[in-house]
Parts: C-alpha cells; sequence; structure tokens
C-alpha cells in the first residue's frame, strides 16, 4: 500500500528481458540502502514491484509477463527516469490517497498548458476507465497522487503545482506521452458490488419467471399429474 506521495526519483540502469520476464535495475541515491530490505515493496511509477536484490545504489527487480502486459514497465530503457515510493507504515502520515500500486489502465497526455505558475494537464482514457474518475476525486497518475479537476467522456484534467512538477518525473511529460493510471480503490469495488447485485438481481427475476411459467396449467401439466391416462398406443 502507498500514498502517491513520490519519494524520489530513479534511473534506469538496465531492463532485460529473460525468458517472458523482465530483469530491471534502477538507481537511486533518494534513500539509505539500509531502509531498504530484499522482500521489501517499492512502488516504480505507480507499480508496485518486489526488490529482489540491492548494491552499488541500484534496487533490482523482477517484473512478471503479467505486469508487463498491463504496465509500460517493458518499454522503459537506460536513462528513463521513474518515480519512486516506498511501501506505508502504520506511522506514515497520509498525505495522498490509498494506492495500491496495482495499474487499472494507460492514459496519454493530450495537453499541458501553464496556468499561473502550475500546469493544467489534460489526458485522454479508455471509456472502461473513465467511468470510474469522477470531479475531485483522487487519481495516482505514474505513482503521483493528483486530484481530477474536470472529467469528460474519456478525459480529464488535472493541476500540478510547481513541487509537484519538480519532484517527480513530470517535468518530463510532453503531449502523447504514456501514464499508467490507477482509479481510487473505492470505485473499483463500488463498481464490483453494483455488478454483482445486478447480475444476482437478473437470476433471482429469470428464476421467479420459470417457477411463474411453471405453475400454468397445461395438457402436459395435468397429464404429469395423473389427469390423463398414459397414451399406450393401439
Amino acid at each position: 500500500m502507498f500514498t502517491g506521495l513520490v519519494q524520489g526519483i530513479g534511473i534506469v540502469r538496465r531492463s532485460q528481458m529473460i525468458g517472458l520476464d523482465l530483469k530491471l535495475a534502477i538507481y537511486t541515491d533518494s534513500f539509505d540502502e539500509n531502509v531498504i530490505n530484499v522482500g521489501d515493496s517499492v512502488a516504480v511509477d505507480g507499480v508496485c514491484l518486489t526488490v529482489v536484490d540491492k548494491g552499488s545504489g541500484c534496487l533490482w527487480f523482477d517484473v512478471s509477463r503479467e505486469t508487463l502486459s498491463r504496465t509500460l514497465l517493458g518499454s522503459k530503457v537506460q536513462m528513463d527516469r521513474v518515480n519512486l515510493e516506498l511501501a506505508l507504515l502504520p506511522t506514515t502520515r497520509i498525505g495522498g490517497h490509498f494506492v495500491t500500486g496495482h495499474v487499472d489502465g494507460i492514459g496519454r497526455l493530450e495537453s499541458r498548458e501553464r496556468v499561473g505558475v502550475s500546469y493544467r494537464l489534460i489526458f485522454r482514457v479508455s471509456s472502461t476507465l473513465s467511468r470510474f474518475i469522477a470531479e475531485k476525486g483522487s487519481i495516482c497518475i505514474d505513482g503521483v497522487s493528483l486530484t481530477v479537476n474536470a472529467v469528460g467522456a474519456d478525459t480529464f484534467e488535472v493541476n500540478i503545482v510547481p513541487h509537484t512538477n519538480d519532484v517527480t518525473t513530470m517535468e518530463d511529460y510532453k503531449v502523447g506521452r504514456k501514464v499508467h493510471l490507477e482509479v481510487d480503490v473505492v470505485a473499483r469495488y463500488i463498481d464490483r458490488l453494483i455488478s454483482c447485485s445486478s447480475e444476482a438481481s437478473r437470476k433471482r427475476a429469470a428464476a421467479s419467471a420459470e417457477a411463474e411459467a411453471s405453475d400454468e396449467i397445461t395438457q402436459d401439466f395435468l397429464s404429469k399429474q395423473g389427469f390423463f391416462a398414459p397414451d399406450l398406443g393401439e
């Protein structure tokens, strides 16, 4: 579990496919190496990964085929910058929102506009994902917790203050850039509950209709109840 408050920037030092999986080495001087242990969880551009090795300032991760199919980590190359956040501790102040590190989909930057000292960014998303995004709700973009300012049919808008721009990789963003998106976990579970409830209601309605139909008095029904002798032929 994370908060979406980026704690440091990492630089990709190695990205190598080994079979169906990816071996990823990320250099960072943002953390004391003694604070991070093998087996710890780290959010890399919003993707929860497990540290499998460390040394010489690098953290090593194994990225599975499943994760590669749902994220952009497979396209990272040497010297690419990534946002990093250590897993949440019980004593950590929650300054962002609860982030699981499980990417829900990919967004694309449509526009980046300077507004005062801040930046207004508009992202395009699929319609299947946009229904989870609400005005003044929370969203995680490449591991950064942000508030949604406005929502369209397949777009949403956020505002980036100078501090966020400076301490994350968002200062690198150009129009067309693809990003990891994680919607508010509450919206995800509400949708699941509604879907299950609707399916259960449909099944109950179908069963009720079938029961009502079976109550109709027909020749077949009367025959089964013994009101007609069976046809034994001539």
